[in-house]
């Protein structure tokens, strides 16, 4: 199966967001984003999970980067796609925190294992401006 995540990127800081209480994933943050739909572009994918989960309409980017990781006894390629919004998102439901967090509070944070392999393709985007 094939996953994306979302990052944007603004400045020095990097959007996350943790997800709610429950489940495998309660409490974790990500970047966030989602299964692929059969029939889906990376792109595709990413523009409807932020979509759905803040309310935002985003522009994809570049893939920054690919990882793999298991889940559920499931084996998922997981790829970081950049994007960029304008506004300010709202947690709809499956979130209940989001934040704007720069290199060292993106490494104090409880990232789901999947998102951590993302980071040194994130990192290198955190550049003061």
């Amino acid at each position: 199966m094939r996953s994306i995540a979302g990052v944007a990127i603004r400045g020095c800081q990097v959007f996350v967001a943790r997800r709610r209480a429950g489940g495998d994933m309660g409490g974790k943050w990500e970047f966030p984003g989602g299964k692929v739909e059969p029939g889906e572009t990376d792109a595709q994918a990413v523009q409807r999970e932020y979509l759905e989960e803040f309310g935002i309409v985003v522009a994809a980017g570049a893939t920054l980067g690919e990882s793999s990781f298991v889940n559920g006894g499931k084996h998922y390629e997981l790829a970081a796609v950049l994007v960029y919004f304008d506004g300010e998102p709202v947690s709809l439901y499956e979130h209940d925190e989001y934040r704007w967090v720069d290199e060292t509070e993106l490494g104090n944070l409880d990232l789901a294992a999947s998102d951590s392999s993302l980071v040194p393709f994130v990192v290198p985007l955190l550049v003061v401006s």
